[in-house]
């Protein structure tokens, strides 16, 4: 948030969509993690089977601690499934563990959307850290007229704010390609589907806010720039 002003404002909106997103999830994921699969196969033994499927049997499936810390290593080849995940056989697990496997099947196919993510990832890792740091050197340090250090940071922040936009393209496809897979291969049926859906799209969600934050600070680094002129 760096510091309060009138163009903090802008922050509002995405900052609310941020807040109904993680409960979203938070809620669809206790609901249907409560709810069972009539398949009765792990998260963990479907991924291994999708995985195999893909041809992608260079990626290891690993247990990882937490709640919904389930995500896809490309440096390690290593698909991480949390521990309410792994071994359950509830449709929120199913969800997320085909979700997850969409993204080893991504890096394993070339799929270019990610590849352009991860390789941009350290520019955009650098550049989170420390655009506000720079742009704030420059904004309170500069008295006549927007400073270089300004404009440093916004083109850092930018990197990021890039990173953020590729993002959604990448959780959309993992998700089709999750439900997909669930329904092809018989996973899951009818209403489970939906169940699925539902939290692959609450997932999506989160993403959405998060690029919604990232570009509205984007801009109000640039109103900020302006009003040095």
């Amino acid at each position: 948030m760096f510091f309060w002003d009138h163009t903090f404002v802008l922050l509002i909106p995405p900052l609310l969509l941020a807040l109904y997103a993680q409960a979203k999830v938070k809620g669809t994921y206790a609901k249907f993690s409560r709810i069972f699969a009539s398949s009765r196969v792990s998260g963990a033994r479907m991924a291994q089977e999708i995985l195999s499927l893909g041809r992608a049997n260079e990626v290891k499936i690993e247990k990882t601690a937490g709640q919904l810390s389930d995500h896809y290593d490309p440096r390690k080849k290593a698909l991480r499934l949390s521990e309410g995940v792994y071994a359950s056989d509830s449709i929120a697990a199913l969800g997320i563990a085909a979700h997850e496997a969409g993204h080893a099947l991504q890096h394993h196919a070339g799929y270019a959307p990610l590849h352009l993510r991860n390789a941009i990832y350290p520019i955009a890792s650098f550049g989170s850290t420390l655009a506000f740091p720079i742009f704030l050197v420059g904004f309170f340090f500069s008295s006549k007229g927007p400073s270089i250090l300004m404009d440093i940071g916004i083109f850092l922040f930018a990197g990021a704010v890039l990173f953020s936009v590729l993002t959604l393209p990448v959780e959309f496809n993992a998700s089709r390609r999750a439900v997909t897979l669930l329904e092809e291969r018989g996973y899951l049926k009818g209403k489970e589907l939906d169940g699925a859906r539902q939290v692959l799209s609450a997932a999506a969600l989160t993403y959405v806010a998060a690029t919604a934050m990232a570009a509205m600070q984007l801009l109000r680094m640039f109103l900020l720039r302006q009003s040095r002129d």
